[in-house]
């Protein structure tokens, strides 16, 4: 059974929105949640190989100069690839941070076996009076702690796992006969947001 409070909880930040377009990776972010508790982290600059532009810089604060030393896709990745092994994966729009872990992996031959959750998906169904979905205006419309450091990879990934475990505090008061697992969260973020109370009403009778 995979619980949902044992997971790996990730950020990248990226040259661009596509890996198909020839975006890289430039730093990732992880935070490792055993139990529900923060128990390890990982962050690394990678380089990706060609200069990144103004506007990226500008909103990452991640500059050229920082990634010129940087080390290679392939060192970084192996050692995620090690740090990530048997646990499953969250990040909020985890298409998007799938897509570059997957993209990068493929570069290195490299592989996982965790699944994808996704907080974002999950937000628009369990907190759908939220002013939005972002990360950042979750943060605060929850009052979840934060250092006030937004898009480096490591410092949201923190505020995603923050996030996160009060998604699964939320989901176990409506749910508190059951252990929140992975595919609990997943059959949630895939229903019409009008189904879901009729969910929980379906899962406490049984």
């Amino acid at each position: 059974m995979t619980l949902a409070n044992q997971v790996v909880v990730l950020d990248f930040e990226t040259t661009g929105l596509s890996p198909d377009n020839g975006d890289r990776a430039i730093e990732i972010g992880a935070v490792k949640l055993v139990d529900g508790q923060i128990v390890d982290t990982f962050q690394e600059l990678i380089n990706p190989g060609k200069r990144v532009n103004s506007f990226i810089e500008q909103y990452t604060g991640i500059s050229n100069n920082m990634l010129k030393n940087a080390p290679t896709s392939k060192v970084v990745m192996g050692q995620f690839a090690k740090f990530i092994d048997g646990f499953n994966l969250v990040a909020h729009n985890a298409s998007f941070d799938k897509k570059f872990l997957d993209a990068e992996f493929k570069h290195n031959k490299l592989h996982y076996t965790g699944q994808f959750a996704c907080s974002l998906l999950l937000s628009r169904r369990i907190s759908q009076d939220a002013p939005n979905h972002q990360l950042g205006t979750l943060v605060n419309y929850h009052q979840l702690p934060n250092d006030g450091v937004f898009h480096r990879a490591l410092a949201d990934a923190t505020m995603t796992s923050h996030l996160w475990l009060h998604q699964l505090s939320l989901l176990q008061q409506q749910l508190p006969k059951h252990l929140i697992t992975l595919d609990i969260i997943n059959k949630i973020s895939s229903l019409p947001k009008a189904q879901i109370n009729r969910y929980y009403q379906t899962m406490t009778h049984q």
